[in-house]
C-alpha cells in the first residue's frame, strides 16, 4: 500500500517561512519523480513544485520561484517543500503527489500523478 504522509503546515505571518516535508512508503521512491500541489478556497488545485526522481531538475510554477524549493532525499524517503516569504496567496492545502509511471519528466498535471498525501494546511496571515 502506497502511502504518502505530509506535515510541516501551520499558521504564519506575511515574511514568514515553512518547510513542509512528505514522506512516501510502499513504493520504490528513488524511481519516481514528486510533486507538491496545492488547493486554495474556491479554487482549483494547482501545481506548486516538482523534482525527477535523479534529482537532477526542479520546474515551479511561476508564483513561487525564487521563494520555494523543492529537494528529497531519496534515502528517508522523504521530498522537502522549503517556503520563504510567504504571503497570503500562498494560502492552501498542501499535497504531495508520486506519478503513475517512473522516471519520466516532470509534469504539472495533476492527472499525472496516482498517490496523494493526506495535505497539509498552510495559513499566511495579514
Amino acid at each position: 500500500q502506497v502511502q504518502l504522509v505530509e506535515s510541516g503546515g501551520g499558521l504564519v505571518q506575511i515574511g514568514d517561512s515553512l518547510r513542509l516535508s512528505c514522506v512516501v512508503s510502499g513504493r520504490p521512491f528513488n524511481l519516481f519523480g514528486m510533486g507538491w500541489f496545492r488547493r486554495a478556497p474556491g479554487e482549483e488545485r494547482e501545481f506548486v513544485a516538482g523534482i525527477n526522481w535523479n534529482i537532477d531538475t526542479t520546474r515551479y510554477a511561476d508564483s513561487v520561484k525564487g521563494r520555494f524549493t523543492i529537494s528529497r532525499d531519496n534515502a528517508k524517503n522523504t521530498v522537502l517543500l522549503q517556503m520563504n516569504a510567504l504571503n497570503p496567496g500562498d494560502t492552501a492545502v498542501y499535497y504531495c503527489a508520486m506519478p503513475k509511471a517512473a522516471f519520466g519528466t516532470i509534469t504539472t498535471a495533476h492527472d499525472a500523478y496516482a498517490f496523494w498525501g493526506q495535505g497539509t494546511q498552510v495559513t499566511v496571515s495579514s
